[in-house]
């Protein structure tokens, strides 16, 4: 049987809207369940449909995709995985998009068998979408955001740093078991642990916030 994954599409172009529905719909394990065409009317529409992964462009003239993240993320639980799309990858709004929650993003000229890859992976939280994009944003971020204070306040044992350093590489969890020996489930009880003490919740904010406090160098 396949496993189903719904998206709810967030864009205030129609034609964005209807060639992402005709993208997803194409799938046999992903289906659009529903639309919103601005930040302003996504918790009701993720209320009704209960998504599990919600396209979101990032810029809108009433509610951006930030705001509309936070809602999202502040008003249910549990809540959708947030896959920020936007026009420019060094855009100011990708980086406080995924530091408000958002999983990962998408530029809007992504090529279509990208997209549904992205969708997938979001959705299965197992890997980090596109981990170097990610560094080179907080890269770009460091001179405000990064802090030089480490992660000691979250008493992260020396396996729960060992695999955070190896999930800000990007590696999967059945990588992450392979390189340190140990087996995948082991891994995703590390994983789990580390989450719930950075209070992060997914593996992206988990990664940021190591940049952010200089646990894991940018340079």
């Amino acid at each position: 049987m396949t496993v189903q994954i719904s998206v709810v599409v967030v864009d205030d172009e129609p034609l964005i809207r209807s060639g992402l529905r005709a993208i997803i719909d194409a799938e046999p394990d992903l289906s659009v369940v529903g639309e919103a065409g601005d930040g302003a009317e996504v918790l009701p529409v993720v209320r009704r449909t209960r998504p599990d992964v919600v396209l979101m462009d990032v810029r809108m003239p009433a509610v951006d995709g930030i705001q509309a993240t936070r809602l999202l993320l502040d008003g249910l639980d549990p809540a959708p995985r947030v896959l920020v799309v936007t026009t420019f990858e060094n855009d100011d709004y990708v980086y406080d998009a995924l530091r408000a929650g958002a999983s990962g993003f998408l530029l809007k000229r992504t090529p279509p068998d990208d997209i549904i890859a992205a969708i997938r992976t979001v959705a299965g939280s197992e890997s980090l979408l596109f981990p170097e994009a990610i560094r080179s944003l907080a890269l770009a971020h460091a001179s405000t955001e990064q802090q030089p204070s480490g992660l000691e306040k979250y008493q992260l044992t020396d396996r729960e740093q060992e695999v955070l350093r190896l999930m800000a590489r990007g590696l999967s969890n059945a990588e992450i078991a392979t390189e340190l020996i140990l087996g995948v489930q082991t891994i995703k009880t590390h994983v789990a642990n580390l989450l719930a003490k950075l209070g992060a919740r997914d593996r992206t904010q988990a990664v940021i916030l190591a940049y952010e406090s200089g646990f894991v160098p940018l340079h």
